[in-house]
Protein backbone atom coordinates (compact mmCIF):
# COMPACT_ATOMS: atom_id res chain seq x y z
CA UNK A 1 0.00 0.00 0.00
CA UNK A 2 0.51 3.46 -0.27
CA UNK A 3 1.06 4.59 3.12
CA UNK A 4 1.29 8.71 4.13
CA UNK A 5 2.47 8.74 8.06
CA UNK A 6 1.97 12.57 9.52
CA UNK A 7 3.92 13.51 12.18
CA UNK A 8 3.68 15.85 15.06
CA UNK A 9 6.92 18.61 14.82
CA UNK A 10 7.27 18.93 18.26
CA UNK A 11 10.74 16.37 18.23
CA UNK A 12 12.21 14.62 15.15
CA UNK A 13 11.33 11.29 14.17
CA UNK A 14 12.47 9.55 16.39
CA UNK A 15 13.12 12.25 18.61
CA UNK A 16 16.74 13.18 20.03
CA UNK A 17 15.30 12.74 23.70
CA UNK A 18 12.10 13.02 24.66
CA UNK A 19 8.92 12.39 22.97
CA UNK A 20 6.81 9.53 23.07
CA UNK A 21 4.21 10.56 19.94
CA UNK A 22 7.53 10.79 17.17
CA UNK A 23 9.38 7.75 18.48
CA UNK A 24 5.67 5.73 17.90
CA UNK A 25 5.24 6.62 14.54
CA UNK A 26 9.03 5.84 13.67
CA UNK A 27 8.46 2.43 15.20
CA UNK A 28 5.15 2.40 12.86
CA UNK A 29 6.95 3.69 9.95
CA UNK A 30 10.35 1.65 9.84
CA UNK A 31 7.91 -1.90 10.75
CA UNK A 32 5.68 -0.59 7.48
CA UNK A 33 8.90 0.07 5.37
CA UNK A 34 9.98 -3.04 6.36
CA UNK A 35 6.61 -5.16 5.59
CA UNK A 36 7.19 -4.01 1.92
CA UNK A 37 4.96 -0.72 2.13
CA UNK A 38 5.84 2.09 -0.16
CA UNK A 39 5.46 5.11 2.96
CA UNK A 40 6.31 8.44 3.17
CA UNK A 41 6.65 10.55 6.18
CA UNK A 42 6.20 14.19 6.88
CA UNK A 43 7.99 14.89 9.71
CA UNK A 44 11.00 17.47 10.62
CA UNK A 45 13.79 17.53 8.28
CA UNK A 46 16.34 15.93 10.80
CA UNK A 47 14.07 12.88 11.08
CA UNK A 48 15.93 9.34 10.21
CA UNK A 49 13.43 7.12 8.60
CA UNK A 50 13.74 4.06 5.51
CA UNK A 51 10.86 5.68 4.32
CA UNK A 52 10.58 8.86 2.15
CA UNK A 53 10.54 11.56 4.27
CA UNK A 54 8.95 15.39 3.01
CA UNK A 55 10.84 17.63 5.55
CA UNK A 56 8.13 19.87 7.18
CA UNK A 57 10.75 21.96 9.42
CA UNK A 58 14.77 22.31 9.88
CA UNK A 59 14.39 20.46 13.07
CA UNK A 60 12.10 19.33 15.76
CA UNK A 61 10.66 22.30 17.43
CA UNK A 62 10.48 22.15 21.11
CA UNK A 63 14.24 21.78 20.84
CA UNK A 64 14.41 24.62 18.41
CA UNK A 65 12.70 26.92 21.13
CA UNK A 66 9.33 27.29 19.16
CA UNK A 67 6.76 27.05 22.10
CA UNK A 68 3.40 27.14 19.28
CA UNK A 69 3.70 24.95 16.74
CA UNK A 70 0.53 25.57 14.97
CA UNK A 71 1.45 27.49 12.09
CA UNK A 72 4.04 24.92 10.98
CA UNK A 73 1.68 22.18 11.03
CA UNK A 74 -0.81 24.23 8.55
CA UNK A 75 1.89 24.42 6.46
CA UNK A 76 2.77 20.82 6.55
CA UNK A 77 -0.74 19.68 6.06
CA UNK A 78 -1.14 22.16 3.16
CA UNK A 79 1.58 20.09 1.62
CA UNK A 80 0.09 16.74 2.04
CA UNK A 81 -3.06 17.73 0.78
CA UNK A 82 -1.53 18.39 -2.37
CA UNK A 83 0.12 15.04 -2.19
CA UNK A 84 -3.14 13.08 -1.36
CA UNK A 85 -3.94 11.36 -4.70
CA UNK A 86 -0.19 9.66 -4.61
CA UNK A 87 -1.31 8.00 -1.05
CA UNK A 88 -4.10 4.63 -0.46
CA UNK A 89 -3.84 6.15 3.17
CA UNK A 90 -2.96 8.97 5.16
CA UNK A 91 -2.33 8.22 8.62
CA UNK A 92 -2.54 12.20 10.79
CA UNK A 93 -0.81 11.99 14.54
CA UNK A 94 -1.57 15.54 15.19
CA UNK A 95 -4.46 15.59 16.90
CA UNK A 96 -7.24 17.55 14.58
CA UNK A 97 -6.12 20.35 12.60
CA UNK A 98 -6.39 18.45 9.36
CA UNK A 99 -10.12 18.18 9.48
CA UNK A 100 -11.46 20.69 7.77
CA UNK A 101 -8.41 20.36 4.85
CA UNK A 102 -9.70 16.52 4.72
CA UNK A 103 -13.07 16.43 5.29
CA UNK A 104 -13.83 15.37 1.84
CA UNK A 105 -11.25 12.64 1.53
CA UNK A 106 -12.04 10.93 5.02
CA UNK A 107 -12.63 7.68 3.68
CA UNK A 108 -8.75 7.26 2.87
CA UNK A 109 -7.95 9.06 6.06
CA UNK A 110 -7.50 7.82 10.11
CA UNK A 111 -5.89 9.54 12.96
CA UNK A 112 -4.59 8.40 15.87
CA UNK A 113 -5.43 10.26 18.85
CA UNK A 114 -2.32 10.04 21.09
CA UNK A 115 -3.19 12.57 24.03
CA UNK A 116 -5.75 12.74 27.09
CA UNK A 117 -9.30 13.45 26.11
CA UNK A 118 -10.91 13.72 29.32
CA UNK A 119 -10.91 17.93 28.81
CA UNK A 120 -13.70 19.31 26.91
CA UNK A 121 -12.39 22.11 25.45
CA UNK A 122 -11.70 20.08 22.08
CA UNK A 123 -15.17 18.14 22.36
CA UNK A 124 -16.83 20.36 19.69
CA UNK A 125 -14.37 19.18 16.92
CA UNK A 126 -15.15 15.51 17.19
CA UNK A 127 -18.67 16.99 16.58
CA UNK A 128 -18.96 18.90 14.16
CA UNK A 129 -16.41 16.97 11.71
CA UNK A 130 -18.22 13.25 12.86
CA UNK A 131 -17.16 11.83 9.89
CA UNK A 132 -13.78 11.43 10.12
CA UNK A 133 -12.45 7.57 11.41
CA UNK A 134 -10.44 7.93 14.61
CA UNK A 135 -8.36 5.20 16.57
CA UNK A 136 -8.07 5.09 20.41
CA UNK A 137 -4.81 3.81 21.82
CA UNK A 138 -6.75 2.77 24.69
CA UNK A 139 -10.16 2.09 25.28
CA UNK A 140 -9.93 4.11 28.92
CA UNK A 141 -8.91 7.18 26.47
CA UNK A 142 -12.37 6.68 24.41
CA UNK A 143 -14.44 7.18 27.44
CA UNK A 144 -15.05 10.54 27.39
CA UNK A 145 -16.06 10.41 23.46
CA UNK A 146 -18.35 7.06 23.59
CA UNK A 147 -20.17 8.96 20.39
CA UNK A 148 -17.24 9.19 18.02
CA UNK A 149 -16.21 7.33 15.05
CA UNK A 150 -13.83 4.60 16.23
CA UNK A 151 -12.55 2.44 13.74
CA UNK A 152 -10.36 0.34 16.28
CA UNK A 153 -8.23 0.75 19.70
CA UNK A 154 -4.65 -0.03 18.99
CA UNK A 155 -1.95 -0.24 21.59
CA UNK A 156 1.27 0.59 21.09
CA UNK A 157 3.91 -1.62 20.00
CA UNK A 158 7.78 -1.30 19.92
CA UNK A 159 11.09 -3.01 18.47
CA UNK A 160 11.74 -6.09 19.93
CA UNK A 161 15.45 -5.84 20.43
CA UNK A 162 17.80 -8.22 21.96
CA UNK A 163 16.72 -10.39 24.83
CA UNK A 164 17.76 -7.98 28.37
CA UNK A 165 21.29 -9.54 29.51
CA UNK A 166 22.05 -10.91 32.46
CA UNK A 167 21.94 -7.65 34.65
CA UNK A 168 24.45 -7.89 37.99
CA UNK A 169 22.70 -5.06 39.94
CA UNK A 170 19.18 -4.46 40.45
CA UNK A 171 19.88 -1.59 43.10
CA UNK A 172 17.28 1.49 42.49
CA UNK A 173 14.34 2.06 41.18
CA UNK A 174 13.30 4.05 38.23
CA UNK A 175 10.86 6.84 37.62
CA UNK A 176 11.48 7.52 33.35
CA UNK A 177 9.36 10.31 31.28
CA UNK A 178 8.25 14.06 32.56
CA UNK A 179 8.50 16.25 35.72
CA UNK A 180 4.44 17.16 36.11
CA UNK A 181 2.29 16.82 38.28
CA UNK A 182 0.23 14.71 36.51
CA UNK A 183 3.20 12.07 36.90
CA UNK A 184 3.80 12.14 40.18
CA UNK A 185 7.31 11.81 40.88
CA UNK A 186 6.89 13.13 44.42
CA UNK A 187 4.99 9.93 44.55
CA UNK A 188 7.97 8.33 43.31
CA UNK A 189 10.08 9.92 45.72
CA UNK A 190 8.33 9.21 48.76
CA UNK A 191 7.97 5.26 48.09
CA UNK A 192 12.23 5.59 47.53
CA UNK A 193 12.46 7.27 51.14
CA UNK A 194 9.88 5.12 52.69
CA UNK A 195 11.86 1.76 51.23
CA UNK A 196 15.23 3.01 52.06
CA UNK A 197 15.57 2.17 48.09
CA UNK A 198 17.85 4.36 45.90
CA UNK A 199 15.25 6.37 43.31
CA UNK A 200 16.70 7.58 39.72
CA UNK A 201 14.96 10.23 37.95
CA UNK A 202 15.52 10.62 34.16
CA UNK A 203 13.46 13.24 33.41
CA UNK A 204 12.27 16.30 31.23
CA UNK A 205 11.54 19.61 32.83
CA UNK A 206 8.95 21.16 30.22
CA UNK A 207 8.34 25.40 30.53
CA UNK A 208 5.17 24.65 31.44
CA UNK A 209 6.21 22.14 34.73
CA UNK A 210 8.93 24.47 36.02
CA UNK A 211 7.17 25.93 38.82
CA UNK A 212 6.24 22.33 40.04
CA UNK A 213 9.76 21.32 39.81
CA UNK A 214 11.34 24.02 41.45
CA UNK A 215 8.96 24.27 44.87
CA UNK A 216 7.53 20.78 44.70
CA UNK A 217 10.53 18.76 43.39
CA UNK A 218 13.59 20.42 43.38
CA UNK A 219 13.83 20.53 47.52
CA UNK A 220 13.63 16.94 47.59
CA UNK A 221 16.90 16.26 45.49
CA UNK A 222 19.69 16.50 48.12
CA UNK A 223 17.73 13.38 50.07
CA UNK A 224 20.66 10.89 49.45
CA UNK A 225 18.55 8.15 48.32
CA UNK A 226 17.66 10.98 45.18
CA UNK A 227 19.41 11.11 41.83
CA UNK A 228 18.26 13.62 39.54
CA UNK A 229 19.79 12.51 35.79
CA UNK A 230 17.40 14.52 33.70
CA UNK A 231 16.41 13.47 30.06
CA UNK A 232 18.01 10.53 28.20
CA UNK A 233 17.87 9.19 24.95
CA UNK A 234 17.12 5.89 23.18
CA UNK A 235 20.43 4.37 23.92
CA UNK A 236 20.40 4.87 27.11
CA UNK A 237 17.22 3.84 28.24
CA UNK A 238 17.28 0.07 27.83
CA UNK A 239 20.43 0.11 30.30
CA UNK A 240 18.48 2.53 32.54
CA UNK A 241 15.85 0.40 32.72
CA UNK A 242 17.06 -2.77 33.07
CA UNK A 243 18.82 -2.74 35.62
CA UNK A 244 15.94 -1.07 37.85
CA UNK A 245 14.44 -3.23 40.60
CA UNK A 246 11.31 -1.47 39.04
CA UNK A 247 9.16 1.29 37.45
CA UNK A 248 7.56 3.86 39.33
CA UNK A 249 4.66 4.74 37.08
CA UNK A 250 2.54 6.68 40.30
CA UNK A 251 0.77 8.97 37.80
CA UNK A 252 -2.49 11.14 38.49
CA UNK A 253 -4.49 11.26 35.68
CA UNK A 254 -5.75 9.23 33.19
CA UNK A 255 -3.09 8.08 31.02
CA UNK A 256 -3.85 7.29 27.14
CA UNK A 257 -1.41 4.36 27.24
CA UNK A 258 2.01 4.90 29.13
CA UNK A 259 4.96 3.79 26.68
CA UNK A 260 7.26 3.92 28.99
CA UNK A 261 5.39 0.78 31.01
CA UNK A 262 6.41 -1.56 28.06
CA UNK A 263 9.31 0.06 27.61
CA UNK A 264 10.24 -1.57 30.70
CA UNK A 265 8.66 -4.76 29.99
CA UNK A 266 10.94 -4.87 27.28
CA UNK A 267 14.03 -4.91 29.48
CA UNK A 268 11.84 -7.62 31.74
CA UNK A 269 11.44 -5.08 34.16
CA UNK A 270 8.65 -4.76 36.55
CA UNK A 271 6.83 -1.61 36.97
CA UNK A 272 4.55 -0.88 39.88
CA UNK A 273 1.81 1.80 39.05
CA UNK A 274 -1.04 3.73 40.16
CA UNK A 275 -4.97 2.00 38.36
CA UNK A 276 -5.42 5.45 36.64
CA UNK A 277 -6.32 5.45 32.68
CA UNK A 278 -4.87 2.99 30.47
CA UNK A 279 -3.08 1.10 33.69
CA UNK A 280 -5.16 -1.72 33.90
CA UNK A 281 -5.35 -2.75 30.06
CA UNK A 282 -1.35 -2.62 29.84
CA UNK A 283 -0.18 -4.28 32.28
CA UNK A 284 -0.77 -8.05 33.49
CA UNK A 285 -1.75 -7.65 37.56
CA UNK A 286 1.39 -10.18 39.18
CA UNK A 287 3.11 -11.06 35.67
CA UNK A 288 4.36 -7.82 34.56
CA UNK A 289 3.93 -5.77 37.72
CA UNK A 290 1.38 -4.48 40.22
CA UNK A 291 -1.42 -1.74 40.64
CA UNK A 292 -2.16 0.25 43.77
CA UNK A 293 -3.79 2.71 44.76
CA UNK A 294 -1.91 4.01 47.42
CA UNK A 295 1.71 4.75 49.10
CA UNK A 296 1.41 1.72 51.34
CA UNK A 297 0.46 -0.62 48.67
CA UNK A 298 3.70 0.76 46.46
CA UNK A 299 5.89 -0.16 49.44
CA UNK A 300 4.45 -3.48 49.59
CA UNK A 301 4.53 -4.05 45.71
CA UNK A 302 8.67 -2.76 45.40
CA UNK A 303 9.53 -5.72 48.02
CA UNK A 304 6.53 -8.03 45.47
CA UNK A 305 8.22 -6.70 42.42
CA UNK A 306 11.87 -8.61 43.55
CA UNK A 307 9.91 -11.83 43.66
CA UNK A 308 8.86 -11.53 39.72
CA UNK A 309 10.36 -13.60 37.15
CA UNK A 310 12.17 -11.12 34.79
CA UNK A 311 11.56 -13.74 31.54
CA UNK A 312 8.02 -13.77 31.86
CA UNK A 313 7.79 -9.94 32.01
CA UNK A 314 9.76 -9.87 28.65
CA UNK A 315 8.06 -12.77 27.59
CA UNK A 316 4.67 -10.66 28.03
CA UNK A 317 5.88 -8.01 25.87
CA UNK A 318 6.92 -10.17 23.26
CA UNK A 319 3.19 -11.72 23.04
CA UNK A 320 1.44 -8.01 23.33
CA UNK A 321 2.89 -5.00 22.54
CA UNK A 322 5.92 -5.41 19.58
CA UNK A 323 5.98 -3.00 16.76
CA UNK A 324 5.17 -6.14 14.44
CA UNK A 325 2.03 -6.32 15.94
CA UNK A 326 0.86 -3.01 16.29
CA UNK A 327 2.24 -2.71 12.35
CA UNK A 328 0.03 -5.45 11.69
CA UNK A 329 -3.27 -4.19 13.13
CA UNK A 330 -2.63 -0.65 11.47
CA UNK A 331 -2.56 -2.96 8.46
CA UNK A 332 -5.82 -4.43 8.80
CA UNK A 333 -7.52 -0.93 9.44
CA UNK A 334 -5.72 0.97 6.25
CA UNK A 335 -7.00 -2.40 4.04
CA UNK A 336 -10.99 -2.08 6.05
CA UNK A 337 -10.41 1.57 4.88
CA UNK A 338 -9.78 0.49 1.37
CA UNK A 339 -12.99 -1.50 1.59
CA UNK A 340 -15.82 1.23 3.12
CA UNK A 341 -18.92 0.51 3.83
CA UNK A 342 -21.64 2.98 5.37
CA UNK A 343 -21.45 1.22 8.87
CA UNK A 344 -17.66 2.84 8.71
CA UNK A 345 -18.84 5.84 7.99
CA UNK A 346 -21.89 6.61 9.29
CA UNK A 347 -21.45 10.29 9.73
CA UNK A 348 -20.07 11.14 6.12
CA UNK A 349 -21.40 13.72 4.32
CA UNK A 350 -20.69 16.75 2.19
CA UNK A 351 -19.74 19.69 3.66
CA UNK A 352 -21.80 21.86 2.16
CA UNK A 353 -24.56 20.14 4.71
CA UNK A 354 -22.90 21.92 7.56
CA UNK A 355 -21.68 21.26 11.03
CA UNK A 356 -24.68 20.47 12.68
CA UNK A 357 -25.52 16.77 12.52
CA UNK A 358 -25.29 15.01 15.70
CA UNK A 359 -22.04 12.58 16.33
CA UNK A 360 -23.49 9.13 14.88
CA UNK A 361 -23.20 5.76 17.14
CA UNK A 362 -19.71 3.52 17.66
CA UNK A 363 -19.08 1.88 14.55
CA UNK A 364 -16.37 -0.85 14.26
CA UNK A 365 -15.34 -1.06 17.96
CA UNK A 366 -17.32 -2.35 20.56
CA UNK A 367 -15.86 -0.63 23.69
CA UNK A 368 -16.67 2.90 25.09
CA UNK A 369 -14.95 5.30 23.35
CA UNK A 370 -13.44 8.98 23.51
CA UNK A 371 -11.33 11.56 20.95
CA UNK A 372 -8.21 14.06 21.84
CA UNK A 373 -7.14 17.22 22.87
CA UNK A 374 -4.98 20.15 20.58
CA UNK A 375 -2.67 20.00 23.54
CA UNK A 376 -0.54 16.86 22.05
CA UNK A 377 0.51 18.98 19.40
CA UNK A 378 2.99 20.91 21.81
CA UNK A 379 4.44 18.40 23.69
CA UNK A 380 3.84 14.47 23.45
CA UNK A 381 2.15 12.81 25.84
CA UNK A 382 3.50 9.51 27.05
Amino acid sequence: MRIAQVAPLAESVPPKLYGGTERVVSWLTEELVEQGHDVTLFATADSETSAELVRAVPQGLRLAGIRDHTASLLVMLEEVRRRASSFDVIHFHVDLLQFPSFRDSSTRCLTTLHGRLDLPDFHPVYRAFPEMPLVSISNDQRLPLPNANWLATIQHGLPQGPAPKNKQKRDYLAFLGRVAPEKRPDRAIDIAKRTGIPLKIAAKVDPTDQDYFDHVIRPQLDHPLIEFIGEIGDHEKRDFLGNAIALLFPIDWPEPFGLVMIEAMREGTPTIAWRRGSVPEVMDEGVTGFIVETIEEAVTAVHMSITLDRTAVRQRFEQRFTSTKMASNYVAEYERLSKPSPRMFPNHRPPEYGLSTPVGPLTAATNPSAGASLASIYRSVS
